[in-house]
């Protein structure tokens, strides 16, 4: 383990810890055996179960044993409780350490720290030292309890309902996210689960799924996802993919309008059944430009999820980026998207038309009134800030593309747009999400493939259905 010098008072706060936990039984109670068990039901939702997970201040194991990771690592500062994890998990690995003096010499999919952080002799350097044990694709996953329920918890242990525990910090949400912060971590989402702590049959279900998703703020338990906050070690190659269905006339634009970025740029057009000459003109705007890697496929599926979906199998670039043939997002702004993804700052990059002012034009006012409610729901869909969800403009990297793809089991081949699959499966992945602004332009050739109305009811129950999936759990 790592060669590291601590204050005293650290020192001593962690040697009461131990010394607690080692005085402590190894079999939970009831209560706390059903509130895990809770828990875990949450952590397998996020925890993929081809991954590698370290628990710090896994205890005996119990929430451990429950979730379906591949590879189990365990650390906490109690020998005596890390043999009862041994015993429980036999083909896990457990380490007796402190997480402020971690130094396991590997990496991990998952942290999670589960109840732990308010227990941390010193929190900033234990998220700090947590850092040795990611990759760019780690997530850290940190359950806490709300500081709103401390009373209740107090008379609990007072009535003996509730455990002993050493004396502990209460950190509130806003602490855990500076911690964070100033420890490199950058979060991407919080959400409060649990109404009710331990399993009551009916009560507890129709608690914790049906309504504590709508009394967040009054959940018993916090979920807070991170990532490190890393750039790209190099310049990343780009394909553009541009779903075209009557475009004829915006074909030239797209390829005269469009820089390279990064390491090298390749434009990928995918016709979709057009009634005009599109198709026609994308093959002579690959002649006519050879200098620019330029791909045509045609669509032998309809709507424009599918024609997304084609054009990124196609694609060969480390960012995939989706332009609307229509150009009301100027191509002029797609470095912004670029730079979002390359710098690290997000994974996941989604065009904003509702910041700066929109030629007369653009978008009609009820298109525009829908598009602020959708973006209302689904900042609290998904956990992160979204002010604009139908924005033709979305771009991620391919690695967490196919990593979508692979899921998307989980919500199923639903969304002819392909917007709502992109950003379900990468609030699903806790991806980080960032809004990026552009100025949004009217046509100037052809119309626009939107039906309000029949396109908008369709929105809603796609979006009732991955509530279901995401929230109502």
């Amino acid at each position: 383990m790592a060669n590291l010098t601590l204050p005293e008072s650290t020192r001593r706060g962690l040697d009461e810890v131990r010394a607690f936990y080692d005085d402590a039984g190894t079999e939970p109670r009831w209560g706390a055996r059903s509130y895990r068990a809770l828990l875990s039901h949450y952590y397998n939702l996020m925890v993929p179960a081809d991954a590698s997970v370290l628990e710090v201040g896994c205890g005996s194991g119990e929430l451990l044993s429950r979730l379906k990771a591949s590879r189990k690592t365990g650390v906490d500062l109690s020998p005596r409780q890390i043999e009862a994890a041994r015993r429980r998990i036999p083909e896990g690995a457990f380490f007796a350490e402190a997480g402020e003096l971690l130094d396991l010499g590997e990496t991990f999919d998952v942290i999670i720290l589960s109840d732990t952080l308010n227990l941390a002799a010193d929190v900033q350097l234990l998220l700090t030292r947590l850092q040795a044990l990611s990759h760019p694709g780690t997530r850290l996953i940190i359950n806490f309890q709300n500081s709103l329920w401390r009373p209740v918890l107090t008379l609990a242990r007072w009535l003996g309902l509730k455990a002993p525990q050493p004396e502990n910090s209460w950190l509130a949400s806003s602490d855990v996210l500076n911690l964070l912060r100033l420890a490199n971590w950058d979060p991407v989402c919080r959400q409060g689960r649990l109404l009710v702590p331990v399993h009551i049959p009916l009560l507890s279900t129709l608690l914790n799924r049906g309504l504590a998703p709508l009394l967040q703020w009054f959940c018993l338990t916090v979920f807070i996802v991170a990532r490190p906050a890393r750039a790209a070690d190099r310049p990343l190659t780009v394909s553009i993919v541009v779903p075209a269905r009557n475009e004829a006339g915006n074909i030239e634009g797209a390829v005269r309008r469009t820089a390279e970025l990064g390491a090298g740029t390749e434009l990928i057009f995918v016709e979709g059944h057009s009634r005009d000459h599109t198709w026609d003109e994308i093959q002579r705007v690959v002649r006519a430009f050879p200098e620019r890697r330029i791909k045509a496929i045609q669509q032998t599926g309809k709507g424009k999820g599918d024609a997304v979906r084609l054009g990124f199998a196609a694609a060969t670039g480390d960012i995939l980026m989706i332009l609307d043939a229509d150009l009301t997002m100027p191509p002029e702004e797609l470095p912004k998207f670029y730079e979002v993804i390359a710098s690290g700052r997000a994974e996941f990059a989604n065009g904003v038309r509702l910041v700066y002012p929109m030629e007369k034009q653009a978008m009609q006012f009820l298109n525009l009134c829908a598009n602020k409610a959708f973006g209302l729901i689904f900042t609290w869909l998904l956990g992160q800030p979204v002010k604009d969800t139908l924005c033709g403009t979305k771009v991620l990297s391919r690695a967490h593309y196919e990593e979508i793809a692979a899921n998307r089991a989980y919500f199923g081949d639903f969304d002819p747009f392909g917007d709502f699959d992109l950003l379900f499966g990468a609030a699903k992945l806790n991806l980080k999400i960032a809004d990026v602004p552009i100025r949004y332009r009217e046509r100037t050739y052809g119309t626009t493939n939107i039906q309000r109305w029949s396109h908008g009811w369709l929105l809603l129950r796609m979006v009732v259905f991955a509530a279901r999936k995401l929230k109502f759990v």
